[in-house]
């Protein structure tokens, strides 16, 4: 699997005319590494910072009170949480959970520096305000794609969405993990795979599916 990575936050668009504003997020962050499949951050937890990746890959996660899960939107290297964002500026717990997708670095940048820099820097105002948009737009996707489309769409778009992000046809995951993503069950997302397999979209393989 390809990872993506940040070499430099300078990198990022909206950084590149302001030094400064680099420098003092790597000054003022913590950066930590973390294996596929730690959550960095659960659903009512308290926000104190927010997490911008340099590499590898989050997943942001909406988990209902019967316990089924539905996939938000992708965090990847350059980009960070827009709800942490928005549930930290407001004093708020967090509404979803972040899980890490693919080996990850991440800087933690604490909440009191977050306000700060909207204050002095314009291009960190610019950057939040892109992200936005981006998140906006990914989940006015979900939206209609639960309302319009039939499960096995749903299905096959977010494999293409994974074999995009990772720059990969290899995709390992497991049916279980899909349908948590789906937020539906196990056994149908089991059913419509074995369907797109006999169609020659994909190929099924052990806690992996290739894309064809």
């Amino acid at each position: 699997m390809v990872k993506s990575t940040m070499e430099d936050l300078g990198q990022i668009s909206e950084f590149k005319s302001s030094p400064e504003l680099v420098e003092k997020l790597y000054q003022h962050s913590i950066q930590k590494r973390y294996e596929a499949g730690s959550v960095i951050l659960n659903e009512n937890a308290h926000i104190r910072s927010i997490p911008i990746v340099t590499k590898g890959m989050m997943k942001v996660i909406r988990t209902e009170e019967d316990g089924r899960e539905i996939l938000l939107y992708y965090i990847k290297a350059g980009e960070s949480c827009i709800m942490s964002f928005l549930g930290g500026m407001h004093n708020e717990t967090s509404k979803v959970k972040a899980e890490v997708e693919e080996d990850a670095e991440i800087l933690f940048l604490p909440m009191d520096k977050v306000t700060l820099f909207i204050k002095e820097h314009p291009q960190w105002l610019d950057y939040i305000f892109r992200l936005y948009h981006k998140r906006f737009e990914e989940l006015l996707e979900i939206v209609n794609a639960i309302a319009f489309k039939k499960v096995d769409e749903r299905l096959l778009s977010l494999l293409k969405k994974k074999s995009e992000l990772t720059q990969s046809k290899i995709i390992p995951i497991t049916h279980e993990q899909l349908a948590n993503e789906l937020g539906t069950a196990r056994v149908v997302v089991s059913r419509l795979l074995k369907q797109l397999e006999e169609s020659g979209a994909v190929q099924l393989g052990r806690n992996k599916i290739t894309l064809m």
